[in-house]
Parts: structure tokens; sequence; C-alpha cells
């Protein structure tokens, strides 16, 4: 009989969600939102509350994604696609905040833009430490336009990474399948085993 060590791994490594740049990137986008909201938007709105559980869907959906992996690609790549689409709604919100009140929405190679961008990507530091809070982007002091312009920044930032997570996760679903398929092999690998006994 085989050596169990040589069946193939049922359960992969999964999770790692804290070290994807991607998480990163919309933990910072919710955390900016409720702090936007909270000074810009009255709590008691609906749009406070919508942005805000939009913001946080884009993050938990990442994170559950990242867990489910181990036994569906399928429910990882569906949450990830969910991630994304939360983080276009809130998008929208902020594109409709800036677009309602009359004030500017900077173009995407603007001055202001190319330094938010500059910005994040200089900032490539370990995020998995949260000891404290803190305002790298100047959500708490910024106006409702420049902070508002801030964030749409950092959305497509985080939509940009989970586009490219999605690719990724796609070409390894079909080169490597899924937890049914694994099974399978699995199963027929241990029934040739013990037929050769």
């Amino acid at each position: 009989m085989k050596d169990p060590n040589e069946y193939p791994q049922l359960i992969p490594p999964h999770g790692g969600y804290l070290n994807l740049r991607s998480y990163q990137t919309a933990e910072i986008v919710y955390d900016a939102t409720v702090v936007f909201c909270d000074r810009f938007i009255d709590k008691r709105s609906r749009t406070h509350d919508q942005m805000v559980q939009a913001a946080r869907s884009g993050v938990q959906n990442i994170a559950e994604g990242s867990m489910a992996s181990a036994t569906s690609k399928k429910t990882e790549l569906k949450l990830t696609g969910v991630a994304r689409a939360s983080l276009e709604e809130l998008l929208l919100d902020f594109h409709a905040f800036l677009r309602q009140r009359g004030l500017r929405i900077w173009a995407k190679d603007s001055p202001e833009a190319l330094a938010v961008r500059r910005k994040y990507q200089s900032d490539k530091s370990d995020r998995s430490d949260r000891s404290g809070p803190s305002d790298p982007y100047g959500i708490l002091t910024a106006t409702a336009e420049v902070a508002a312009n801030r964030l749409i920044c950092l959305i497509n930032q985080a939509s940009f990474l989970l586009g490219r997570q999605l690719q990724r996760l796609e070409q390894q679903f079909l080169k490597e399948g899924g937890f049914t398929e694994r099974l399978y092999q699995a199963r027929s690998q241990v029934r040739n085993g013990r037929k050769k006994i």
C-alpha cells in the first residue's frame, strides 16, 4: 500500500488574506470610508450606512473568499468578484457625493490623483500590524472634496488589484481544478493502491 503522504493534499494551504495587497487596500478604504461618512454624511441617513456597508463588504468578502478557497475555488472566485462589485458601488457613491455638491472630480491623471497613486505605490509597509489607528491619506483633516477624491483613487487601486486577483484565480482553477476534482483524484489513487496489494 502507498504511503499516505504520496496522495494529493485535499485541503491545500488557504487563508493568508492579511498578506494580500488587495485586502490591505480594501481595509484602508473601509477605515477611511467610516471616517469620511462620519465627517460628511448624516449618520442617520441611509447613504451613510450603505457606503460603510459597501466598504465593509469589500474587505469581508476578500477574507471569506480566501478562507473558502480550501474547499471551493468557485466560492473564492465568487466572493472576490462580490468584493470588487461592492467597491464599485462605493466608488459610484463617492462620485455621486462630489457631483451632487458641485465639487470637482479629479481626472485620472491629475496632479492630485498622481500624488495619491505615488504615495500608495511607495507605501509597501507591512499592514498586518494593526496596533493603532492611522490616517495615511489625511481623511481626518482633508476637505470633503479632497477626501472623496483620495478615496476614489484608493478604491480604483483596490479594484485593479482585485481584477488581477480574479484573473490569477481563474487561471489557477483552470490549471489545478477544484476541491471536487481533488477528492475524486485522491479517492481514485486510494482505490488503485488497494487493488495493487
